[in-house]
């Protein structure tokens, strides 16, 4: 009697494990958060890099003009003011300003007074004096001061 008692039964048999792909949806919207946010950061840094681009063009601009006109204080004022107003294009009526409005305008944007009430003020009179003699290095600190805070506060568009 060597019969079997019955059928031979095998264990439970379990699932395979999951694979890789396709991934759960949570893997998808984290994947597209990603991609979104790597390629706003790429964005913040292309525009980074041209504006420290242009910045850095402006402020050549500004050494550029101070050093061919170093010696002529007249002409240093009159180039200064020049390079002030090409600055200030953005504001497309600070073009037409002149005089005490000029220097006014110039307070505003620098936030001080030492437009019409310091150094500055020689942007007015001294290149159209014969002899100007004024502290040109004070002039060229207040002008490099104004660029850089123009510059940093983005009210620049060079």
């Amino acid at each position: 009697m060597n019969a079997p008692a019955g059928p031979v039964l095998r264990d439970i048999h379990l699932p395979p494990p999951p694979g890789w792909w396709p991934p759960a949806p949570g893997w998808w919207i984290l994947a597209a958060l990603a991609i979104g946010l790597g390629i706003a950061a790429l964005y913040k840094l292309h525009k980074l890099r041209n504006r420290r681009r242009r910045d850095r063009a402006v402020l050549r601009e500004l050494d550029a003009c101070i050093d061919v006109n170093r010696h002529d204080p007249a002409r240093l004022a009159a180039a200064l003011s020049h390079f002030l107003r090409r600055l200030s294009l953005r504001d497309a009526h600070a073009a037409a300003f002149a005089g005490e409005r000029w220097l006014e305008y110039l307070d505003t944007r620098g936030g001080g007074e030492d437009f019409r009430h310091g150094i500055g003020r020689v942007l007015i009179d001294a290149p159209f004096r014969a002899r100007a003699d004024y502290d040109t290095e004070g002039l060229v600190a207040l002008v490099r001061r104004f660029t850089r805070n123009a510059l940093a506060s983005g009210a620049v568009h060079a």
